[in-house]
C-alpha cells in the first residue's frame, strides 16, 4: 500500500476533473468531491440517492481556510472548537465561495476543520474544501468501518483512497448551529 502522500497527488488530479472519492476523514468513511465543483457536488448527491435539498458537510484543513469561505466566526464557535476533544461541525450562515448545491436551502453550510491525518493533508495540498458526508445510501446507517460500505456505494465513486485502515474513529461529528442572534445550538452530540 502506497503511503498517503504518495497517493495525494493522483486524488488532487481526481478531485479537479469534477470526479469523486471514498476516502477515511477524521471520523468516518466519507464520499468526497471539491465543494466548489457544481457537478461533483451533483454527483455526491446521485450516489448517496440523497436529495439536494438536504445539506453537506465540508472539511477544511486550517481557520485561515475556514475564513475563505465564511465571512464570521462568533467567538462562542472559537471557544467550542478549541476547547472540544471531539471533531465538531459547525453550522454558518451566509457562506461563500462554495458550489451553490452545497449550500442547504437556508443558506447556511456545515463545516469542520480537520486537524491531522490524511483529510488534512489532502485538503491542505489541495486548497479547497472537500464534501464530506458518510459513506452509505441515504436512511442507511453509517458504516462504522471500511467492511461495512455497502458495494453498491464502492462500484458508484470514480476513486477509493486505499486506506482500509486509517480511518479508527468511526463516530460521526458533534454538530453545532450558530444562529443569527449568536445563538449556539448542538444538532448532534
Amino acid at each position: 500500500m502506497l503511503s498517503f502522500v504518495l497517493m495525494i497527488p493522483k486524488i488532487i488530479s481526481i478531485l479537479k476533473q469534477s470526479k469523486t472519492i471514498l476516502y477515511p476523514t477524521d471520523t468516518v468513511w466519507g464520499l468526497g468531491c471539491d465543494a466548489t465543483d457544481k457537478i461533483a457536488v451533483e454527483k455526491i448527491f446521485k450516489i448517496k440517492q440523497r436529495s439536494e435539498s438536504k445539506s453537506l458537510i465540508i472539511l477544511v484543513y486550517s481557520w485561515d481556510m475556514l475564513l475563505n469561505y465564511v465571512d464570521v466566526i462568533p467567538e462562542k464557535v472559537s471557544c467550542i472548537l478549541t476547547g472540544s476533544p471531539k471533531p465538531t461541525t459547525v453550522i454558518y450562515s451566509n457562506p461563500k465561495g462554495l458550489a451553490e448545491n452545497v449550500i442547504a436551502s437556508d443558506n447556511t453550510i456545515a463545516i469542520r476543520i480537520v486537524n491531522d491525518g490524511f483529510a488534512h493533508e489532502l485538503i491542505k495540498k489541495f486548497g479547497k474544501p472537500i464534501v464530506s458526508t458518510s459513506a452509505n445510501i441515504s436512511g442507511e446507517p453509517s458504516p462504522k468501518s471500511f467492511e461495512e460500505i455497502n458495494p453498491t456505494l464502492l462500484d458508484s465513486v470514480d476513486y477509493i483512497v486505499n486506506l482500509p485502515l486509517e480511518n479508527k474513529n468511526g463516530i460521526a461529528s458533534q454538530i453545532v448551529k450558530v444562529h443569527n442572534d449568536g445563538k449556539i445550538e448542538f444538532l448532534r452530540k
